[in-house]
């Protein structure tokens, strides 16, 4: 046992010396006071390193399909009603959405921009008096509304009960309601009346629209949207108004959920127009964005970039449509962000070579100033003899 403790002993690689030999000076207590302070700071940064998640970002292709993208707005409209304003979107694979309504709320605002009231998307008011059967005669006790569509039923038994279905017959008919006034349904409903009670408020319009993942465009304007020779087209004659300002801001846009450090450049951004009329158009540029977070929590979102673009009305060409364009295009390139700690070892290595790194340099030049002090009082003592 004992030669076992001498062979130990004599693997020892860290030799002691005796105190008698030791030879402390003020520069080296000076070294290892500020040493010390700076091992401290390193290993204090080197902490917070290891217990904050770091995250690591990867470009790859984007090889996702069949999937459909999740567009939140939230956009104010300082002078255009809410009764006449309405939004549309289409995708290049043809599909449209056409005056969409569903998980969208407008609500009106004042001249100040406070809420006057706020109500799912919908134009018209509660029906007044009988209505007008499709025959001619008013409705009778018991008998079964059915209203005339003027001229755009697209079947005998086809039925237009509301102003809205009216509009609706003449959309897809490819028509311009000229006169509201002249559609009983219209007309009991107060349609022109409501819009002139809203002249003169904003709107702010909120919600969501789930789309094709596929290159395409939203957009708000004025009057109810319809098809003529392949040509997207608003029926503005039933408002009777010569110009729109489409002025807006917006208060918030994203494409899919929010996650940690998202920059949506759109957010809070606010714009006047300045021409009698036009149309405001934004190129967007959408990025596909896979979060993982420490835990392994996915968030499936996007990032974009976007150039804005004012058409005006030029001379001697039609009037473009009044309204707020927002282009989108789909990158092939997916950017993934994935959150990790350091591990342990990879901190106490870093740790070790603070420690050792710091004590060995204060060492050099604890030693250099030591031996230097030295070799000067030397000189000087041979000086003083000569």
């Amino acid at each position: 046992m004992a030669g076992i403790m001498n062979k130990l002993k004599k693997l020892d690689a860290y030799p002691k010396i005796n105190e008698d030999f030791y030879s402390r000076t003020l520069s080296g207590g000076v070294i290892t006071l500020i040493s010390s302070v700076v091992m401290f700071l390193l290993f204090f940064s080197e902490l917070q390193l290891y217990l904050h998640a770091l995250t690591e970002t990867k470009l790859v292709v984007d090889t996702s399909r069949g999937e459909t993208l999740l567009i939140k707005f939230d956009i104010s409209f300082p002078a255009l009603a809410c009764s006449i304003l309405s939004v549309d979107a289409m995708d290049i694979s043809g599909e449209q959405h056409l005056d969409v309504k569903h998980d969208i709320i407008k609500r009106r605002l004042d001249t100040y921009g406070n809420v006057i009231e706020s109500r799912p998307d919908g134009i018209g008011a509660p029906k007044i008096e009988k209505p007008l059967q499709k025959h001619g005669g008013r409705l009778e006790h018991n008998e079964t509304y059915c209203g005339s569509c003027y001229g755009a039923e697209a079947a005998d038994d086809h039925c237009c009960n509301s102003c809205e279905d009216v509009r609706e017959a003449y959309r897809k008919k490819g028509w311009g309601l000229s006169n509201p006034d002249l559609i009983d349904q219209c007309k009991r409903e107060g349609f022109l009346k409501k819009i002139k009670e809203e002249e003169g408020e904003g709107c702010n319009i909120y919600g969501s629209l789930e789309v094709n993942r596929v290159a395409g465009n939203f957009h708000f304007a004025p009057g109810k949207s319809f098809q003529q020779s392949n040509v997207h087209v608003h029926d503005l004659l039933a408002f009777q108004k010569d110009s729109y300002n489409v002025s807006h801001k917006i208060n918030r846009l994203a494409f899919g959920d929010y996650f940690p450090g998202v920059v949506n450049p759109l957010d809070s951004v606010q714009w006047t127009q300045e021409q009698p009329s036009g149309m405001c158009q934004y190129f967007i540029k959408v990025v596909p964005t896979v979060y993982t977070d420490v835990n392994g929590h996915t968030i499936q979102s996007n990032q974009f970039s976007v150039t804005e673009h004012f058409k005006g009305a030029e001379v001697g060409q039609l009037q473009s449509l009044p309204a707020v364009f927002f282009f989108y295009d789909l990158s092939p390139i997916k950017v993934t962000f994935t959150e990790q700690h350091i591990s342990f070892l990879h901190f106490l290595t870093n740790v070790c070579a603070i420690v050792g790194g710091v004590f060995t340099v204060s060492g050099i030049i604890d030693s250099f100033i030591y031996h230097g002090q030295k070799a000067i009082k030397k000189k000087m003592e041979i000086g003083k003899h000569s």
